[in-house]
């Protein structure tokens, strides 16, 4: 078994250093974007404070934005405000990530399909194409958080061939405790990337085919299905442990017991 590693918050100065927010679209979307991958990659771990003013005094932001961007946050249960405290990162909550794989599931099938049936469309055949030439790069580089972020470059591809390049970004909003799953394997070295890289070969190789059939079975397989993933919670008892050492005091006692129940 792993040992989980030392996950001490860095200080919010450090993690927006250097970061500076553009001239052009809204300032609250940014700042909201920026907080939402901090958290999700578990860089702002759960319990850790979050304060406006702070937020807004390092991004040389007005308190309008950055108020906007919490508001986001706590309402895709990101954030949460305790009264008379403050502003926390919300615990990891395994209900949240069953939810996100469910949701993703359906979702993802739905575009693979209408992405065969587009395969004619060979300019995001190659995007697909390179996507996996990456990846193949990223994972002889052993540099997994590149290989992280080109799966979901695969996936958006996917999306955008099927034409609903919308239902991604809506689905991804769903996706945080997905996310934040994630990233605890990828800490804990909980790899599975050579599976990944084979089942998009086989995802990409369906669709450039144009056959619908085969590319929803490639996907489903690639994702598995919500019974899959609570199995696989369960067998690996470090990552519930990780989770509840990393919710400490504010997050959930019974957090294993329901995960595994939900086997039953």
């Amino acid at each position: 078994m792993v040992s989980a590693p030392d996950l001490k918050p860095k200080p919010l100065r450090e993690l927006l250093a250097d970061v500076e927010l553009a001239s052009e679209g809204s300032l609250g979307a940014q700042v909201y974007a920026l907080l939402w991958d901090l958290i999700v990659t578990v860089q702002l771990p759960p319990g850790q404070p979050l304060s406006e003013n702070e937020v807004a005094d390092l991004l040389k932001a007005s308190k309008t934005p950055v108020r906007e961007a919490f508001i986001r946050l706590q309402d895709n249960g990101l954030v949460e405000v305790v009264p008379k405290s403050g502003t926390y990162v919300s615990p990891i909550r395994v209900n949240r990530f069953i939810e996100a794989t469910f949701i993703r599931l359906r979702l993802e099938t739905g575009a693979v399909v209408r992405a065969a049936e587009h395969h004619a469309d060979f300019a995001s055949q190659i995007r697909l194409e390179s996507c996996i030439h990456e990846q193949k790069a990223a994972l002889k580089a052993k540099d997994y958080l590149e290989f992280f972020e080109l799966d979901e470059k695969f996936h958006r591809a996917i999306f955008a061939m099927a034409g609903l390049p919308g239902a991604w970004e809506t689905m991804r909003q769903t996706q945080s405790e997905f996310y934040r799953v994630r990233h605890l394997r990828r800490l804990l070295e909980i790899r599975r990337t050579e599976r990944v890289l084979d089942h998009h070969v086989a995802i990409a190789k369906a669709i450039r085919e144009g056959d619908a059939a085969k590319a929803e079975r490639a996907m489903s397989m690639h994702l598995g299905s919500v019974e899959n993933k609570v199995d696989e919670l369960s067998a690996r008892p470090e990552i519930l442990a990780f989770i509840e050492e990393l919710n400490g005091s504010r997050g959930r006692s019974s957090m294993r017991g329901n995960a595994m129940r939900r086997t039953a």
